[in-house]
């Protein structure tokens, strides 16, 4: 995985360099993460790694998957993976490409695990703790893990905030044991 990452990077950040010197970050965001998709897909992963497939004719089908509305810079990018035999790492690259983008917009994904729904007020609690905390805007994504048993579990980035009931059990029993 780290080999795919350090791959990735040079081209995540050409992408990304490019997407805004066009002020058209959203537009590649979206067709790296389709283009990821893609070539996750056991069929298009196929294509792409069968050493019969003429490069031209994977770089025909990376095209189609880009669509006519493409601008030429992202089809030459596109062009340009499937030339250097790069396109299996383009989940790596919409990763880090999307890491580069929000880091630009100064926002952050948040992911909440709560054992029950959280109303709009507990949600907004929480964006407006960690805007301040983080310095960013946030983008709050919330879901339902009956198995903390209360409290929540937070994920900015690589921060980790776990205010579960589950852990804290879990603290009380080592500490007792």
């Amino acid at each position: 995985m780290s080999e795919a990452i350090t791959t990735a990077r040079p081209y995540a950040q050409a992408a990304f360099d490019e997407s805004q010197k066009l002020n058209a970050l959203k537009a590649w965001s979206e067709m790296l993460l389709s283009l990821a998709g893609a070539v996750d897909h056991p069929d298009v992963r196929a294509v792409v790694t069968n050493p019969r497939v003429a490069k031209k004719q994977v770089e025909g089908l990376m095209e189609a998957l880009v669509g006519k509305d493409a601008s030429a810079q992202q089809r030459n990018f596109v062009r340009i993976l499937a030339d250097n035999q790069r396109l299996l790492v383009l989940p790596e690259i919409s990763g880090l490409f999307e890491a580069l983008k929000a880091d630009a917009e100064k926002t952050v994904n948040v992911v909440v695990d709560s054992a029950f729904e959280l109303s709009a007020a507990q949600q907004d609690k929480i964006v407006s703790s960690l805007k301040k905390r983080l310095g960013r805007e946030i983008k709050l994504v919330c879901q339902i893990n009956k198995e903390l048993l209360g409290g929540v579990v937070i994920r900015a980035g690589d921060k980790v905030i776990d205010g579960s009931a589950r852990t804290r059990l879990g603290e009380m029993a080592n500490a007792l044991a």
